[in-house]
């Protein structure tokens, strides 16, 4: 389209009016010749270009699907028991071991259950006496001697599997008999240390062979650490 160029008068005063006039049969005849040219001619439409889609290759795999890689388990770790019991307990596990001597690991658990718990039961790997020996108590000389009196102890069994009641090869099972709902328990395990170093265990809890819960849902097995 054609812009008509604006005429503004020079210092500000105005144009004869023949000089108008002229002007516009001026630019009529422009506008004028302009429309005969264009009417005379005929533009050729410019063909769009057209897209052509190449699909891509497929990928070519150039070996077979990596495998997930199975995280191993740490030494001595225990496998979870088949039978699971959905009450919760909260547990805490305080170990007091000198680096190059024994002492005690000290473990409070509560019943965070509305029923009682028929047989409480620690558990950890056999193997572990490799490095550290663990006991519910320690031999008493008053006791051990003839007509010391009469030996009692807490636990209710401390068996080395495989057990009569189906505790499994390769785990020592500690049993305390009933856990009241809302009761505390405190069991101390001393240590007496086989070899030195540090090392680490699973400890399981559990009501007779069914493992427990921690308030979070998970179960109830803990990563032990000694120095």
């Amino acid at each position: 389209m054609m812009t008509t160029p604006s005429l503004t008068p020079r210092s500000g005063r105005p144009s004869p009016p023949y000089v108008g006039a002229r002007r516009r049969a001026a630019w009529l005849s422009l506008g004028l010749a302009a429309a005969v040219g264009a009417a005379g001619c005929t533009a050729e439409p410019t063909p769009s270009p057209t897209l052509v889609v190449t699909p891509s290759a497929a990928p070519t795999a150039s070996g077979s699907p990596a495998k997930p890689t199975l995280t191993p388990e740490p030494p001595l770790s225990l496998a979870f028991p088949e039978a699971v019991d959905p009450r919760q307990i909260s547990v805490t596990v305080t170990p007091e071991v000198a680096v190059d001597g024994g002492g005690v690991i000290t473990v409070t658990v509560t019943s965070t259950a509305d029923a009682m718990i028929d047989e409480f039961v620690l558990r950890w790997p056999t193997e572990l006496l490799q490095t550290i020996f663990l006991a519910p108590s320690v031999p008493d000389p008053d006791l051990v001697r003839e007509g010391g009196g009469n030996l009692v102890v807490p636990w209710t069994k401390w068996v080395i599997g495989p057990g009569e009641q189906g505790e499994p090869d390769g785990t020592t099972s500690l049993g305390y008999g009933p856990l009241e709902a809302g009761a505390t328990l405190t069991i101390p395990l001393y240590v007496t240390r086989l070899a030195p170093g540090p090392t680490s265990f699973d400890l399981q809890l559990l009501a007779g062979e069914s493992i427990l819960a921690l308030p979070d849902g998970q179960p109830a097995e803990l990563r032990v650490e000694v120095p």
